[in-house]
C-alpha cells in the first residue's frame, strides 16, 4: 500500500472512534519517561491537542517524582520512601509544591501551548480540587484525599482548554499542602468528572503475566480478575496499588482504564483511535 493510502486508511480508521469519543472526557495520568524524554514529552502533547481539536475533552494530571528528587538533591535534603511512598517532611513538602505546582506544571502548559494546544495550569489546591487528610504519620505529609471539587477542572473544559492538574491537595485537617500519589488523584478526578476513560501512562507495557517477557500482555481485564491476580503474584509491588486506583475508578463510574507504556511514541492515540490496543484495558464486569 502507497503511503498515502497508508495514511488515509489510517485516518478512515480513527473516525468512528472520533466520533465515539467527541464530547466525552479523558484523563491522562502523565509521568514517568514518557516526561523525561523531550521525543516522547512532544509525542503526548501533540496527541493530546489532537485529541482536543477533535472536540475529546482532555483533562492531564502529572506529577514529577524525578524532578522532586533532583531539587532536594540541589539543596542537600535526603530522599526518604516508606513503603515505596516519599516520606515528605516540611523541607520536601515546600520542594513539592514549588516544582509540581510552579516548575513542572508551568512547563507543561508551556510546552502545549508552543506546540497549538489551549493548556492551563491548576494544583489541587486551586478551588480545592483536590481535598485530604493525613494518610499515616509515618509517611509525613502525605494526603489522602477526602473530596474532590472538579468545578475549576470543568469550567476549563468548557471554555475550550487543556487543565493540566499537579497533585498538591489543600490540607483539611492542618493548615498545609498534602503530597498526593498521581495516580489516585487522576482516578479521583477521572470519577469526579464522569470521565468516559483514565489512561494511565507508565513504563511497562502494560500488566504482563510474566513480568520478564514482554509477549505475556494482558490485554483486557474485568474488575473481577484483579484479586485473583493478586494472590498468584501477577500483579505485585508498585502495581497493586495502580490497579486499585484502576478498580476505584471503574466502580466510581469510569467507564474504562487503560494502563500504557508511555515509552511507546504515541501511544495514546494508538490506543484510542485504532483498532489495535496496545496496553492492558480494564473495564466493569458486566461489559
Amino acid at each position: 500500500m502507497s503511503s498515502h493510502a497508508q495514511q488515509a486508511q489510517t485516518l478512515v480508521e480513527a473516525l468512528p472512534y472520533i466520533q465515539k469519543f467527541t464530547g466525552k472526557t479523558i484523563v491522562v495520568k502523565y509521568g514517568g519517561n514518557a516526561m523525561i524524554s523531550d521525543d516522547l514529552r512532544k509525542a503526548v502533547m501533540s496527541d493530546i491537542i489532537l485529541l482536543s481539536l477533535v472536540g475529546i475533552r482532555v483533562a492531564v494530571v502529572h506529577g514529577g517524582g524525578p524532578e522532586i528528587s533532583d531539587m532536594l538533591k540541589k539543596i542537600g535534603h535526603q530522599s526518604k520512601f516508606v513503603d515505596g511512598l516519599r516520606y515528605t517532611d516540611e523541607t520536601t513538602m515546600d520542594v513539592v509544591q514549588s516544582i509540581l505546582c510552579g516548575k513542572v506544571n508551568k512547563n507543561l502548559v508551556a510546552q502545549l501551548n508552543r506546540l497549538g494546544g489551549r493548556a492551563i495550569g491548576l494544583c489541587g489546591m486551586d478551588g480545592q480540587l483536590f481535598q485530604a487528610e493525613q494518610l499515616d504519620e509515618k509517611y509525613g505529609l502525605v494526603g489522602k484525599i477526602t473530596g474532590v471539587n472538579p468545578d475549576p477542572v470543568e469550567n476549563a473544559l468548557m471554555n475550550g482548554y487543556i487543565p493540566v492538574v499537579s497533585t498538591v491537595a489543600q490540607g483539611m485537617d492542618a493548615d498545609t499542602a498534602y503530597n498526593i500519589n498521581a495516580d489516585t488523584a487522576a482516578a479521583k478526578l477521572a470519577e469526579a468528572l464522569h470521565a468516559e476513560k483514565l489512561i494511565l501512562l507508565t513504563d511497562v507495557r502494560g500488566l504482563l503475566r510474566d513480568p520478564k517477557d514482554e509477549e505475556t500482555l494482558i490485554h483486557v481485564l474485568h474488575t473481577y480478575d484483579v484479586p485473583e491476580l493478586v494472590a498468584q503474584g501477577v500483579i505485585s509491588g508498585g502495581m497493586i496499588p495502580k490497579m486499585q486506583c484502576c478498580v476505584d475508578a471503574i466502580n466510581g463510574g469510569v467507564e474504562r482504564v487503560h494502563i500504557l507504556d508511555g515509552r511507546i511514541p504515541h501511544s495514546i492515540l494508538i490506543e484510542l483511535l485504532s483498532d489495535r490496543g496496545i496496553g492492558t484495558m480494564l473495564k466493569r464486569e458486566a461489559d
